[in-house]
């Protein structure tokens, strides 16, 4: 092949893919950023009232049950809505409601069984962060469900559904919230409460839109048809959800708590980066599984692309921060916090340009349905994280363990664009020996991982 015909053949190449981008897709991912603001904005208004109006007590109680509910969702998407978004991202809408049935169901459960296990917890416990417990607890099989619905339309590429649902429950919990201060319930039970009832709300609209409900009983087969992702998806999610947790607690011990806010203060400055980077994955890992089922081979130049957009955009704003917060801005937003965070505003910034270098890899993996190379990667890097962060607190304090999470977050984009390349030599073997990239097995299906 001459060198005028590759150069061509990549050039078409490269135009197929920005046309299977731009349109259609770029609809569905204007609905997942907008999506992912409502849920994330949500979820930041309730823990500024409750810190706003309670004090600090009952903001870190609230916090602990927030933080408790983010390890249940984890753990409900790894078994239930992970599996649906790699296997059942643009099927039709019969098979579709077959799956969302069973996969609910299996969010219900996890809440349920999660549920049991926190409202223990807060009868243990007592006091206030008890009663946020015993809140939490009463309300995780609503808010596992309404997360489920997000998911699912995204699935089946109606994204303005599972906006139409986060915002059905952010204004339940604004008339919640308004209710309880109309009535002088200021307890912190009430609170999570509103917020979890409130989600109830989105949870119970669900099946209105989607004209499905969801199968408890079907919880066991989804779990048994998908025993190859659903335990790694889960394990994925929770080690991720523990690292940074980890890190606080280990930067808290080695420096101090005030070295711990000026490191949550340095991340939160990223927030708007972090919400794009979400709603891309609830839009790019079904859009990934449509390029793969309709022109396999383009897969790594779609992953490449959406790595190099979330990259850039990191960047961006990365320096946009270096240059407002010192002329204003870090006054406004942290008057006491600004001058020790602005020197981690650097090295935060290439730690969030490190995770968009790795998220195309990691979705090309999900597409895949490499669950065991998603999981080795997660795995690898979360270590590389803990060692490379606490190891720079003891060096070089607050700067040094966020510039030895940017070294960790580098060299685990690294690890994860190599085990997306062994994946893609797995799947071309697997085509060559003329073996389905897929199967179906009791009408789901399934790929080898």
């Amino acid at each position: 092949m001459t060198a005028e015909a590759a150069g061509a053949r990549l050039w078409r190449s490269r135009s197929a893919v920005f046309q299977r981008l731009r349109s259609p897709a770029v609809g569905r991912l204007s609905w997942g950023i907008a999506d992912q603001a409502v849920s994330s904005l949500t979820n930041f208004a309730v823990l500024f009232y409750v810190g706003h109006t309670q004090g600090a007590a009952k903001l870190g109680a609230f916090s602990l049950a927030y933080l408790t509910y983010g390890f249940a969702l984890n753990a409900s998407r790894g078994l239930s809505t992970d599996p649906l978004m790699v296997r059942f991202s643009g099927t039709d809408a019969a098979t579709w409601r077959r799956a969302v049935a069973q996969c609910s169901g299996t969010s219900v459960i996890v809440g349920l069984i999660i549920g049991v296990f926190v409202l223990a917890a807060g009868a243990v416990m007592g006091g206030t962060a008890g009663a946020a417990f015993v809140g939490l607890g009463v309300t995780l099989p609503g808010l596992m469900l309404q997360d489920s619905w997000r998911y699912s339309f995204f699935a089946l590429g109606r994204g303005g559904q599972a906006f139409l649902n986060d915002t059905i429950w952010a204004v339940a919990m604004v008339a919640g919230l308004g209710l309880l201060r109309a009535i002088g319930h200021a307890d912190v039970f009430w609170l999570v409460l509103a917020w979890g009832a409130s989600a109830a709300v989105g949870a119970a609209a669900g099946p209105l839109q989607a004209r499905v409900m969801p199968k408890l009983a079907g919880a066991w087969r989804w779990m048994s048809d998908h025993r190859d992702l659903g335990p790694r998806y889960l394990a994925e999610g929770v080690t991720s959800a523990a690292m940074l947790q980890v890190r606080g607690y280990m930067v808290g011990i080695v420096l101090s708590i005030a070295a711990v806010g000026w490191v949550q203060a340095a991340a939160t400055l990223m927030g708007p980066i972090t919400i794009l980077f979400l709603g891309m994955t609830l839009v790019a890992i079904p859009e990934a599984a449509r390029v793969l089922q309709r022109a396999p081979k383009r897969l790594p130049l779609f992953c490449v692309l959406m790595s190099a957009g979330l990259s850039a955009a990191a960047a961006g704003w990365g320096i946009l921060l270096l240059i407002a917060v010192p002329k204003g801005l870090g006054a406004w937003l942290y008057p006491r916090l600004w001058q020790p965070t602005y020197p981690l505003v650097l090295p935060q910034m290439l730690f969030v340009i490190g995770q968009g270098v790795a998220a195309g890899a990691g979705v090309g993996l999900h597409a895949l349905g490499a669950a065991r190379r998603s999981l080795r990667s997660v795995i690898a890097g979360t270590t590389i994280f803990l060692v490379c962060a606490v190891a720079g607190a003891v060096g070089a304090g607050a700067i040094g363990t966020v510039y030895g999470g940017a070294v960790a977050a580098w060299l685990t984009a690294l690890l994860t664009w190599w085990q997306l390349r062994a994946a893609l030599r797995e799947s071309a073997r697997f085509a060559t020996r003329r073996r389905p990239c897929y199967y179906r097995s009791r009408g789901m299906r399934r790929r080898p991982s």
